[in-house]
C-alpha cells in the first residue's frame, strides 16, 4: 500500500514537471534577452550541452579568436570545451559560420538551436561575435561568474531561431576619465561589460578642467602638470581649492603604449574608441601646463573639483570667475592643438575626433582686447561667430590628419563647420537642426541618456544635478520624427565622473539604464515594451550579481509626488515605476516591513511627524529599499516653511 501510494505520489510530482515544462516552452515563453532581437521563434525542449563541448570555426583567424574566448568563458563552468576547425559532423556543438546570406543585414547574425546543435551564422565577423552575447544570455547566469567552479555545472539551452541585427550602427558609452582617472584595467572592464549588451563605441572624454588624461610626447607638461591635482573628497563644485604649495598627488594618464593597448583590446571586441579633447572650453588642466594659451593672464592649476563657473539659471549663460578657456585668437592655441591632434590621430584608428566645444564662458572673451582685433579682423559679429571661427580652424587640423570631427551640440552657435557631425546633448533640439541642415548627428540628450543623473529620489541618491528614472530612459528614441533617419548615425549614453570616484560607483550608475539605451540602439522601435523590458532586466540583474557588477535597484523605489492643502497640511501621492508592487509606510518613525499599512490613497502627512518611511514589496518580500523622507524635506518641495 505504501508503495502504491509512493508511486502515485512520484506519477503527479512527473505530470507536473511535464506541464510545467510545457507552459515554460508554450509560444508565449521568450527568452530573457537584452536588447530584445529583431525576431524570436521559439521551439518545443531544450538542447542539453555535453561537459565535453566542441566550438566549431572556418579556418579563419577573428573567428578562431573570437571561438578562443568563447570557450574561456564555458571553461569557467568546469566544462572541456574544445575549439576546432574542421567541419565535421559532431553532435552537440557549436557551430561559428560565416555566409553570403544576403538576407542577414550588417552586424546581423542567425542563431538556430535544434536538438542536435547550435548554428551562429553571419556575412562577418562582427556579426557571429554578437550572435555568441545573445548565445550567452541564454546560458544560466553562473556563466557569469570570474571564479572557477568545482563541479560542473549542467546547462541547456532552449531550442529557437533568432534572427537580428543592429537599428544603428553608432551605439555608444562614454566614459569620462578626466574628472576622475581609471585605469587601463578598469576601462577594459568597462569594454567587457558594454559588449554584452551590443554596444560597439568608446567614447573616451580625455580633458576637462580636472585633468589632461593623454600623453603627447610633443607638449610632456600637459601630463608632467595637467594630469594631476590636489586630492579632495566631498561634492563636486563646493571641494576647496588647492592651497599654495600643495602636493599635486592625485590623477594619472595613458601613455602611447596604453592607448595602444587598449584600441587592440576595443577592436577585439569590436568596439571603436572615440577620443575626446575638449576645447575650447573645459581646458583648466591645459592651461595649468600653458598659460600662454589663454586670452587672460594669470595663474591656473588643476581644478580638484572647486566651482569657478556660476549657471545663473533661467536660459542665461553660464560665466566663469577663473577663464578656462583656450584663446581663439591666440595663434599659439592652433599650433598647439595641431601637435595635441597629430598624435591622437595616430593612436586612435577610428574615422573621428571629438573637439568637445561644450559650454564655453565668454565673459572673458568680453574684454579681452586680442578677441576684440579677432572680431574685427574676421567681421565677427558676437561671442558665437567667435567660438565658429575656432571649431571651424580646429576642424580643419581635424581634417588634415584624415579625420572626421564631432562635436558637441553648442559647434552650431555662430554657423556649423561643413562637414561637422553634432553630438545633441542638450536634449534632441541641436540634433534635429544639424539633421534639417544635411548633417550627421548621434543623438545623446541628456533628459534620457545622462547616466550621471541620480536614479530615483535625491533622499537616497548620492547627489547630482537631476533625476533620470529607468522609465525614462526607456523612452529614448534617437531618431524624432521631425528628421530623416538616414542622418541619425546612431546614439550613446554618458556617464560624467564628477561625482564618481571609483569603478563599483560607476557600475551602481551605469546599470540598469544602460539596458535601456541598449535597447533603444539595437532593437526594433515595435518591439520594445516596458513591462517586458522591466522582467528582462530583473533577470539580468542575477547576470549582473553573478559577474559581481553592482546595479541600481531605484527602479522598485517609490516616486514621491507632494502637494499641500493648505498653508500647513502636505498631501503625498506615492506610485511605482513598475507593476505589482506594495508600497508600506509609516510616520512613527520606526522601520515598515510587510505588515505595516500599505499605501492606497494620497497620504496625509500628520501635523507632528518628523518622517514618512517607505518601502516596497512584492509577494511579502522586500525589494525595495528603506526610504527615509523628512518632513521637513518635503515642506521644501512645496514651499511651506
Amino acid at each position: 500500500m505504501k508503495k502504491c501510494a509512493s508511486g502515485f505520489l512520484l506519477f503527479l510530482l512527473f505530470c507536473a514537471s511535464i506541464q510545467a515544462q510545457k507552459a515554460a516552452r508554450s509560444k508565449d515563453w521568450r527568452p530573457k534577452l537584452i536588447p530584445i532581437p529583431v525576431s524570436v521563434t521559439v521551439g518545443s525542449g531544450y538542447l542539453e550541452l555535453p561537459y565535453d563541448l566542441f566550438i566549431i570555426t572556418p579556418n579563419n583567424k577573428e573567428i578562431k579568436q573570437i571561438a578562443n574566448r568563447l570557450a574561456f568563458t564555458l571553461g569557467n563552468m568546469a566544462n572541456d570545451v574544445k575549439v576546432k576547425t574542421d567541419i565535421v559532423a559532431s553532435p552537440k556543438s557549436i557551430f561559428l559560420l560565416l555566409s553570403n546570406d544576403k538576407t542577414i543585414p550588417k552586424e546581423g547574425y542567425r542563431l538556430k538551436v535544434t536538438n542536435q546543435n547550435i548554428t551562429i551564422t553571419a556575412n562577418e565577423s562582427t556579426g557571429i561575435f554578437y550572435g555568441i552575447q545573445t548565445l550567452l544570455q541564454l546560458l544560466p547566469a553562473e556563466v557569469e561568474e570570474k571564479r572557477e567552479r568545482k563541479s560542473p555545472l549542467k546547462w541547456s539551452v532552449p531550442i529557437l531561431t533568432i534572427e537580428d541585427h543592429p537599428r544603428f550602427g553608432w551605439r555608444g558609452l562614454m566614459l569620462d576619465v578626466a574628472r576622475h582617472f581609471f585605469t587601463v584595467i578598469e576601462v577594459k572592464d568597462f569594454i567587457d561589460q558594454m559588449v554584452k549588451y551590443k554596444f560597439n563605441l568608446l567614447h573616451l572624454h580625455l580633458t576637462d578642467d580636472q585633468g589632461w588624461r593623454l600623453q603627447i610626447k610633443s607638449l610632456p607638461k600637459l601630463t608632467e602638470v595637467g594630469a594631476w591635482r590636489v586630492e579632495r573628497t566631498g561634492t563636486f563644485g563646493t571641494l576647496s581649492k588647492p592651497k599654495p604649495g600643495e602636493p599635486t598627488t592625485y590623477g594619472g594618464f595613458y601613455t602611447h603604449d596604453d592607448i595602444k593597448e587598449l584600441v587592440k583590446y576595443a577592436a577585439d571586441r569590436f568596439v571603436n574608441i572615440l577620443p575626446e579633447i575638449d576645447v575650447p572650453g573645459h581646458s583648466l588642466a591645459a592651461l595649468a601646463a600653458y598659460p600662454e594659451l589663454s586670452c587672460t593672464p594669470g595663474e591656473y592649476y588643476v581644478s580638484p573639483g572647486d566651482r569657478f563657473m556660476i549657471w545663473p539659471g533661467g536660459g542665461q549663460h553660464f560665466y566663469g570667475t577663473l577663464d578656462n578657456t583656450i584663446c581663439p585668437a591666440n595663434e599659439k592655441a592652433y599650433e598647439f592643438l595641431d601637435k595635441v591632434f597629430t598624435e591622437v590621430a595616430e593612436l586612435f584608428p577610428f574615422s573621428y575626433i571629438h573637439l568637445g566645444g561644450d559650454e564655453t564662458a565668454r565673459n572673458f572673451w568680453e574684454k579681452s582686447e586680442q578677441i576684440k582685433a579677432l572680431m574685427q579682423k574676421e567681421k565677427l559679429k558676437d561671442l558665437d561667430e567667435v567660438q565658429s571661427y575656432f571649431v571651424k580652424r580646429v576642424a580643419k587640423i581635424i581634417y588634415s590628419k584624415g579625420k572626421k570631427m564631432i562635436g558637441w551640440d553648442e559647434i552650431l552657435q555662430g554657423g556649423l563647420a561643413p562637414d561637422a557631425t553634432v553630438m545633441s546633448w542638450r536634449g534632441m533640439k541641436g540634433g534635429v537642426e544639424a539633421a534639417k541642415q544635411g548633417h550627421e548627428v548621434v543623438m545623446s540628450p541628456a533628459d534620457f541618456a545622462y547616466l550621471d543623473y541620480m536614479q530615483g529620489d535625491a533622499v537616497i541618491e548620492p547627489p547630482v544635478y537631476a533625476s533620470l528614472r529607468l522609465k525614462k530612459t526607456y523612452q529614448f528614441d534617437p531618431a524624432p520624427a521631425e528628421i530623416d533617419e538616414k542622418f541619425v548615425k546612431g546614439g550613446q549614453a554618458n556617464i560624467w565622473t564628477e561625482q564618481i570616484y571609483n569603478t563599483r560607483h560607476l557600475q551602481y550608475m551605469i546599470w540598469p539604464r544602460a539596458f535601456a539605451i541598449a535597447e533603444a540602439l539595437w532593437s526594433p522601435k515595435d518591439k520594445r515594451n516596458w513591462s517586458d523590458f522591466t522582467s528582462r532586466v530583473e533577470s539580468h540583474f542575477d547576470r549582473l550579481e553573478a559577474a559581481g557588477v553592482k546595479y541600481s535597484s531605484a527602479m522598485y523605489d517609490p516616486i514621491f509626488e507632494v502637494s499641500k492643502k493648505d498653508t500647513a497640511t502636505i498631501i503625498v501621492k506615492l506610485s511605482t515605476e513598475i507593476d505589482g508592487l506594495a508600497i508600506h509606510y509609516s510616520f512613527d518613525n520606526s522601520f515598515p516591513d510587510n505588515l505595516y499599512p500599505a499605501y492606497t490613497t494620497p497620504l496625509t502627512v500628520p501635523q507632528d511627524a518628523s518622517f514618512l518611511k517607505v518601502i516596497t514589496y512584492r509577494n511579502n518580500q522586500p525589494v525595495g529599499r528603506m526610504m527615509v523622507m523628512p518632513v521637513t524635506e518635503l515642506k521644501k518641495r512645496v514651499g511651506i516653511k
